[in-house]
């Protein structure tokens, strides 16, 4: 499971409580790692647990305060561990894709409009990964910590050019072939 090693990125980035923790992910890792609250504050107690973070001191009574977290030495052993490790590409595993086979076998109605409905959710995440990309990487920056950034972008914003253009095609081979008449 990779959670506890972005959660351990993240942290290293920036020592972070739990809700900061599910913010940053809404905002930055979530686009192309997603987790819930509930699972982030699990895996922020198993890695406390296993040595990896602690609790920041607090300067405050710990009471009704929220805790902030960093990543100790075994934390960071850890995550460089888990970064040199070979690791085979995931197969891809998307609803949408099991569905259209089913339909190919039950019928299609309303398929269409999922499909039309997808390729508008893809076209407004890819505007926003382009919104991300001109804020965050202008040409100036040019640190390696930025250049590895940028290209996880990049391949957010190539999988979203991917996804358009086959649903594009997809639309466009329904609506050029002749609706068979049943029973032929």
């Amino acid at each position: 499971m990779s959670l506890p090693y972005a959660i351990l990125t993240a942290l290293l980035e920036k020592p972070s409580s739990g809700l900061e923790l599910t913010r940053r992910f809404d905002r930055s890792i979530g686009h192309f790692w997603s987790a819930t609250h509930q699972q982030i504050y699990r895996e922020l107690g198993k890695l406390e647990q296993a040595g990896q973070i602690r609790v920041l001191p607090s300067k405050q009574p710990a009471r009704g305060q929220r805790k902030e977290y960093e990543v100790l030495p075994a934390g960071r052993e850890a995550l460089s561990a888990w970064v040199a490790r070979s690791e085979d590409p995931k197969q891809i595993r998307d609803p949408l894709l099991l569905r259209m086979r089913a339909a190919a076998v039950v019928g299609a109605p309303g398929l269409n409009a999922e499909l039309r409905r997808h390729l508008g959710l893809h076209r407004r995440q890819l505007a926003e990964y382009l919104e991300i990309e001109q804020r965050d990487f202008p040409p100036e920056r040019k640190s390696e910590e930025d250049r590895l950034r940028h290209l996880v972008l990049r391949g957010g914003i190539d999988l979203e050019n991917f996804w358009i253009g086959w649903l594009t095609r997809a639309l466009a081979e329904d609506e050029t072939e002749e609706p068979s008449s049943p029973g032929c």
